[in-house]
């Protein structure tokens, strides 16, 4: 029974450090994706920043103006929501998925859903909910083009007067440390984030617009909505790869931790059976020690 303990703890220790392998292996992809992934948002705020820049110039050669994309409007709400498509990300995806619950709890008017990614496509199967849009294959390494696919139509919408407000529920990243859920509101679109925040020392020109400046300011408010989402998904893609980094580690640091557990608990029954074996040897030498003075006294 000892030996049969023994093969069974020795398998398991076998089988934990097959899996470490893998999920340490998957820490190193996850971090070295990050390293990428943190580059890609730079250049992404960079492309944010210059379009920030024209339409706060636009805006500003004309303050009588009132975009409808900055106005409150009545109206369906769209809620995209940006998950993985892939697990392994501890509460990666379920951050997102209990702020879509709180919304619909809270939302008073009509909601369409915008799924990104598996993990919430899944979600809304299990439940029954049939998302308008779902989109896979985005999150992993997301692109300006696959941006301006998800966000045209429904801009487009937005023009038409069909859509009052789009919210993307998302995993923003901070740091390798620090990734937090937020709402981020791209329509309407807020002014005073555009304007308010202009340099002291930035020139104003005298713009001549075709066909009017109105439909220039209209366009680049749309440009900037795009350039945001953009961002939004980077850093979404980002937060996913920190997320599953750190699950990854969790994951090899209680490996580590079980196949130590795993190792005592297999020297204690080996411990045991030596014992065991040592006290039944003794005892039968014992045995066979007292067996010999009877049989001496039976011949004297």
């Amino acid at each position: 029974m000892p030996g049969g303990k023994e093969r069974a703890l020795r398998g398991r220790i076998r089988s934990v450090n097959s899996t470490k392998k893998i999920t340490k292996a998957m820490e190193l992809i996850a971090a070295s994706r990050i390293v990428k992934a943190v580059g890609r948002i730079g250049g992404a705020r960079t492309y944010f920043r210059e379009v920030s820049e024209v339409t706060r110039e636009l805006l500003v050669t004309l303050p009588s103006y009132r975009p409808p994309l900055t106005q409150v409007q009545a109206g369906v709400t769209v809620l995209v929501l940006v998950t993985s498509d892939r697990g392994l990300c501890g509460g990666y995806n379920s951050s997102v998925i209990r702020a879509y619950e709180e919304q619909v709890r809270q939302s008073e008017g009509p909601i369409e859903i915008i799924g990104i990614g598996r993990r919430i496509e899944n979600y809304l199967h299990f439940r029954g909910i049939s998302s308008n849009v779902q989109i896979n294959g985005v999150t992993h390494l997301p692109t300006l083009d696959q941006a301006y696919a998800i966000m045209g139509p429904v801009m487009r919408r937005v023009d038409a007067g069909e859509i009052a407000r789009v919210v993307v529920i998302s995993n923003r990243f901070y740091s390798l440390g620090v990734q937090r859920l937020e709402e981020t509101i791209l329509v309407p679109v807020d002014p005073s984030s555009v304007v308010d925040n202009r340099s002291e020392t930035v020139a104003h020109f005298d713009f001549e617009a075709e066909p009017s400046l109105e439909a220039v300011i209209d366009t680049a408010l749309h440009q900037l909505v795009v350039a945001e989402f953009f961002g939004l998904l980077l850093e979404a893609s980002a937060a996913e790869h920190a997320a599953r980094q750190r699950a990854m580690k969790s994951a090899t640091d209680n490996a580590t931790e079980l196949v130590r557990n795993l190792t005592r608990a297999m020297n204690r029954v080996r411990q045991d059976a030596i014992t065991t074996e040592i006290t039944e040897i003794v005892g039968g030498a014992e045995a066979l020690a007292q067996g010999s003075h009877a049989m001496s006294g039976d011949e004297r």
